[in-house]
């Protein structure tokens, strides 16, 4: 599924225009973007909770040379699924 194919279900489920869902999409996003920026967790109940990690540097391995190279540090969003959502999926 793309963001048009998802635009396409939202607005069948609330009538209106494709644009008028691609932006609440937009908008949607946009939100959870920048409270990740600034630091803070996105919690969405019976869906899950999108987090700001760390990651550490690393010693890693160029694969077109085989050299050892320092990959630095950096940050990456993580999802954990609520266990609902979990459930639905498992069942």
């Amino acid at each position: 599924m793309n963001k048009r194919d998802l635009a396409m279900m939202v607005q069948e489920r609330m009538g209106g225009t494709e644009l008028a869902a691609t932006r609440a999409i937009d908008a949607v996003l946009g939100s959870i973007r920048a409270a990740l920026e600034a630091g803070g967790p996105v919690r969405l109940k019976g869906f899950g909770t999108f987090t700001v990690r760390g990651r550490k540097s690393r010693l890693g391995r160029n694969p077109n040379t085989g050299q050892l190279m320092e990959v630095p540090s950096h940050k990456t969003v993580h999802f954990k699924c609520s266990r609902q959502f979990r459930d639905l999926l498992n069942r």
